[in-house]
C-alpha cells in the first residue's frame, strides 16, 4: 500500500479506535505497512474529551551510493503540535546524526549529506525530538527510528578461493566431477536478485562444462587422453542478476590436469635384437639392455620381463631395471664359443599393474627376440683338476715325486702347455714342477713341524701365446714320522716339606710330542737306571700319559740338602720309538701345617754378605743430593752477570747492521726524521749510574758525534725506566758541515742535464758490460730497461 504519513496514522487510528495525533512523513511513495507502525505512547483520560496519541515510524529508506551534487532527500518529520509559526524545532540525534545525516529545524525535513554504502553499513539507528524553540523544551517525547541503506548492485562476484587446480582421471565418463567454484557477492542477498549469481564457463569448451547454480565443473567429452593432451585452462565466470543483462560479473581460472590411468600396453620398438656376447664374460655379468615403450607414466608404465622359450633358459636371466624400466639380460653360466656359439631367447614384457577396464583393448603384453652370439677369446688353459689333493712323507728325499697337473687349452688350436710354480706361494722352494709334464716333486727336506700343509699355485702358460696364463693350486700335506721325542708339558717347580712322610705324591708329571702319530699318543714313564735305586724319590706310570712322582723316606732337612735333581725318561709308542730324559728339580721347604710352602733352600739360614737395606739407602740419599748440589752451582754459575758494557777489545761492528739500499744524502729530508738527530742541546744530569761506568770505544771522532752519544747515555743513566743496560746505537748521520756530495743518481733525473757513461769502459774488464750498455746513449737508456 502506497501512502502518505497521514494515511498510515488515519489507518493505525482506525484499527485502535483511538483519536490520533500523530507524526507526519512524506516517503515519496516508499510503502509503509501498518503493521510495521507500533505505538510510542497512549493515555486515556476518564472523561468524554478525546486524548492523543502519539505513533512511531518504523524505517526510513535511502538508496545507496547516490552520486547527485546536492544532498539527498531522505523524508519529512512533522508534529501536530507544529503550527507553522516557527515556535517548534526539530533535534536529530544517534548514529550519522549530524555528520551523514542533517535536519532542517525549521520544517523536519531529512538528507543525507555524503554518499552511502550499504556494504559498509547497512542501516542507521537515530532518535528525533520536537522541541520549543524559545524554551529549548521537548513538546513531543523523543523517538526512535530506523534508516536503512537500500542495496544496489555495485559488486561484482568474486572468487575467494580461485584461480583453481583440479584433477581428473583420463578417460573418464562424461559428467565427470572434476571440482566447485564459489564466487560471492557482497550485495544483499535478500533484497532483489543483485547477489544471486549463476556460473558459465567462457573457456575450455567443448571439453568441460559447469553447473549455472552449483559451480560444480564436469567433464564434456568421452576418452579423454593424457598422452594428447594433460592439461587444460578453464575461465569460469559468475554473473549477479541471475545472469540478466547489465549484471556485474567475475571470472576465474581453473587448470584441469588429466592424472593417467594404464591404457596403453607396453610395445617393443623392434621384433628381434642381436647381441653379441665375449665368451670370457663373468657370471652374473650384464650381457644386454633390451626396453620397451610405455606412454603411461609412474605406476602404470612399470613393466616386468621374463624368458619364455628359447634355448638359453638356464644360461641366461631377464630382470625388470625398477628406475629405468629396461629388461636387463645377465649372465647365468659361463659361456665356451666351442661348445655353442649362440643363444636365442624369446622376452615377453608385460604392465605390472593393470587396469581390467582397457582389457577390452588387448593384452597388455608384447613379445621380442632376441639373439645373442658368442663371440671367440683366447682363453687361458684350463686345469682338469683346479684343486689338486696330495701327500708327501716328511721323511721323503730330495726328488721324491708327490704327484701330476694337468691343463689343456680350450681353444681349437690346442696350443702346447707349459707349467711353472708361482713362487710367491712357495717361497722358499720346497717343491718343483716339470714344466712339460706337471709332475711335481720335492725340492729340499720338509719338516711337518714346521710347516704340516703347503698351499702352491701352478701356473699353465700357452707355449703358442705365453699371455694366456691358466692358475691351479696344488693343496700338498706333509705326512708325519716319528721324528720328535716326548719332553716334559711344562717346566715343573716341584716343592718337598720337611714334615712330608714316606710313600706320599709329590708331583704329577706329563709329556708333550710335536708328532701326531694316526692312533694318538702313547707314553712311557720311568727312572733312568742311575737313579732307579735311589733312596729319596720314585716314579709311578698311571698308564694316562701321566706320571706321579711319590718320596721313598720322609725326614728331609733343607739344612742337609736343599735342592734335589730326578732325571725322568719318557718314552712314546712310535715306530722306532723315541724318548728323552728330562730332569725333575725338587726344593725342599718349610710349610705351613696346610702343606703350604713359606720358605725354600737355604736363604733363612744364610746372612747376606753385603750392605743392609738401611746402608744402601742412605748411600743412595748421600748420591742424589750430591748430584743436586752440582747442579745448582753449575747453574749459579751460568747465570752470572755478564759485562753491561762492551769491552775495548770486542769488535763492535758485529752490531752493525747492513742495508743495501742507498739513501739520499744530507739534502733528503723527507725519508728521516733528523730533528732527534740534531737536538743536542740537552740538559745534562750530573747524576750517574753507580752501578756501571760507562765507556765510550774511540771510533767516531766527530765532534757532534761524541757529544751527542754523551747525551744519551746520561739520559739512559737518569731513566728510571730504562732497562739494567746500556746500549750502543749507531745513526748514519753525517752532520751539517759534510763537503761530500751526493752520490745519488735520482737527483740529476730532475734536471735536464745528459749523463755521460763513456768512462765504464776506462774500468777494466768487470765493467765492460755496463760500458757496453749505457756507455754509447744518453741517460735515458739507464732506465729504458
Amino acid at each position: 500500500i502506497k501512502m502518505t504519513v497521514n494515511q498510515a496514522c488515519i489507518c493505525a487510528d482506525r484499527l485502535s479506535q483511538w483519536d490520533v495525533g500523530c507524526w507526519g512523513m512524506t516517503l515519496n511513495s516508499i510503502p509503509l505497512r501498518p503493521a510495521s507502525l507500533r505505538p510510542f505512547r497512549a493515555s486515556v483520560g476518564a472523561s468524554l474529551q478525546r486524548h492523543k496519541r502519539n505513533w512511531v515510524w518504523n524505517q526510513f529508506f535511502v538508496l545507496e551510493e547516490y552520486t547527485g551534487d546536492d544532498p539527498l532527500y531522505v523524508g519529512k518529520l512533522h508534529s501536530d503540535v507544529d503550527k507553522g509559526d516557527g515556535k517548534v524545532k526539530y533535534v536529530l540525534n544517534g548514529e550519522g546524526a549530524t555528520s551523514i545525516f542533517t535536519i532542517d529545524e525549521n520544517t523536519g525535513d531529512i538528507h543525507a549529506t555524503k554518499r552511502l554504502d550499504r556494504e559498509e553499513q547497512a542501516y542507521y539507528t537515530l532518535r528525533a525530538q520536537a522541541r520549543d524553540r524559545a524554551t529549548n523544551l521537548p513538546v513531543e517525547p523523543e523517538s526512535e527510528f530506523v534508516i536503512k541503506v537500500q542495496d544496489i548492485n555495485d559488486n561484482e562476484p568474486k572468487f575467494l578461493d580461485g584461480p583453481y587446480n583440479a584433477q581428473v582421471p583420463e578417460m573418464s565418463p562424461v559428467g565427470t566431477s572434476v571440482v566447485e567454484v564459489k564466487a560471492t557477492d557482497a550485495d544483499d542477498p535478500t533484497y532483489g536478485n543483485s547477489a544471486r549469481v549463476v556460473y558459465s564457463i567462457l573457456e575450455g569448451q567443448p571439453y568441460f562444462s559447469v553447473e549455472p547454480k552449483t559451480g560444480i565443473v564436469r567433464t564434456a567429452l568421452p576418452n579423454m587422453d593424457r598422452e594428447a593432451r594433460d592439461q587444460y585452462l578453464l575461465v569460469i565466470q559468475a554473473k549477479d542478476m541471475v545472469g540478466q543483462m547489465g549484471g556485474l560479473s567475475g571470472t576465474t581460472s581453473v587448470t584441469v590436469t588429466l592424472t593417467d590411468v594404464n591404457d596403453n600396453p607396453p610395445r617393443f620398438s623392434r621384433k628381434s635384437y642381436q647381441f653379441a656376447v665375449p665368451e670370457s664374460l663373468p657370471v652374473a655379468s650384464v650381457v644386454a639392455k633390451i626396453k620397451a615403450l610405455d606412454s603411461d607414466i609412474g605406476p602404470n608404465a612399470e613393466m616386468d620381463y621374463r624368458i619364455i622359450e628359447g634355448d638359453g633358459l638356464g644360461v641366461f636371466r631377464v630382470a625388470s631395471d625398477k628406475d629405468t624400466q629396461e629388461g636387463v639380460i645377465t649372465l647365468q653360466k659361463n659361456l665356451d664359443f666351442e661348445t655353442k656359439s649362440s643363444y636365442t631367447l624369446k622376452i615377453e614384457v608385460s604392465n605390472r599393474n593393470i587396469d581390467p577396464r582397457f582389457l577390452s583393448q588387448g593384452p597388455f603384453s608384447d613379445t621380442a627376440m632376441v639373439r645373442l652370439t658368442v663371440e671367440n677369446v683366447d682363453e687361458p688353459p684350463i686345469f682338469s683338476t683346479p684343486l689338486s689333493k696330495m701327500g708327501v712323507s716328511e721323511a721323503a728325499k730330495v726328488g721324491t715325486i708327490i704327484g701330476t697337473v694337468s691343463a689343456l687349452d680350450p681353444d681349437s688350436t690346442n696350443s702346447p702347455i707349459r707349467y711353472s710354480i708361482d713362487r710367491n706361494t712357495d717361497l722358499e722352494r720346497f717343491f718343483n714342477i716339470e714344466a712339460t709334464t706337471g709332475v711335481i716333486s720335492t725340492a729340499k727336506p720338509l719338516d711337518r713341524e714346521a710347516n704340516a700343509v703347503h698351499n702352491i699355485t701352478i701356473l699353465a702358460i700357452k707355449s703358442l701365446d705365453p699371455s694366456q696364463v691358466g692358475k691351479g693350486v696344488a693343496l700338498i700335506t706333509v705326512l708325519d714320522i716319528n721324528d720328535n721325542a716326548p719332553v716334559f708339558a711344562i717346566e715343573y717347580e716341584t716343592f718337598l716339606c720337611e714334615r712330608v712322610g714316606p710313600g706320599q705324591v709329590i708331583e704329577t708329571i706329563s709329556a708333550v710330542d710335536k708328532d701326531e702319530p694316526p692312533s694318538g699318543h702313547q707314553f712311557f714313564f720311568s727312572l733312568t737306571a742311575e737313579t732307579a735305586g735311589n733312596m729319596n724319590f720314585t716314579l709311578r706310570d698311571n698308564k694316562d700319559n701321566t706320571a706321579s712322582i711319590l718320596t721313598k723316606r720322609g725326614g728331609f732337612q733343607r739344612r742337609e740338602q736343599s735342592m734335589y735333581r730326578l732325571p725322568v725318561l719318557i718314552m712314546d709308542s712310535g715306530t722306532p720309538a723315541l724318548s728323552s730324559t728330562n730332569t725333575l728339580s725338587i726344593r725342599v721347604c718349610d710349610c705351613d701345617p696346610d702343606g703350604t710352602p713359606q720358605s725354600c733352600g737355604t736363604e733363612a739360614f744364610t746372612l747376606s754378605a753385603g750392605l743392609s737395606t738401611g746402608a744402601l739407602v742412605a748411600i743412595l740419599a748421600c748420591i742424589i743430593t750430591l748430584l743436586v748440589l752440582v747442579l745448582l752451582i753449575v747453574t749459579m754459575r751460568r747465570r752470572k752477570k755478564e759485562p753491561l758494557i762492551l769491552d775495548e777489545d770486542r769488535d763492535v761492528r758485529e752490531n752493525i747492521v747492513r742495508y743495501d739500499d742507498e739513501g739520499g744524502g744530507e739534502e733528503d729530508t723527507e725519508a728521516f726524521d733528523m730533528v732527534a738527530l740534531r737536538n743536542l742541546n740537552v740538559v745534562r744530569d750530573s747524576k750517574a749510574r753507580r752501578d756501571v761506568t760507562p765507556e765510550v770505544p774511540t771510533l767516531y771522532y766527530n765532534g757532534i758525534f761524541r757529544e751527542f752519544i754523551w747525551d744519551r747515555l746520561k739520559d739512559a743513566d737518569v731513566d728510571p725506566s730504562a732497562p739494567p743496560y746500556d746500549s750502543l746505537q749507531t745513526y748514519a748521520f753525517e752532520g751539517s758541515g759534510s763537503v761530500a756530495e751526493s752520490l745519488s743518481s735520482l737527483d740529476s733525473l730532475s734536471t735536464d742535464s745528459e749523463q755521460n757513461y763513456d768512462y765504464l769502459s776506462d774500468w777494466g774488464p768487470r765493467f765492460r758490460k755496463l760500458a757496453d750498455l749505457y756507455g754509447h746513449g744518453d741517460s735515458s737508456n739507464i732506465f729504458s730497461s
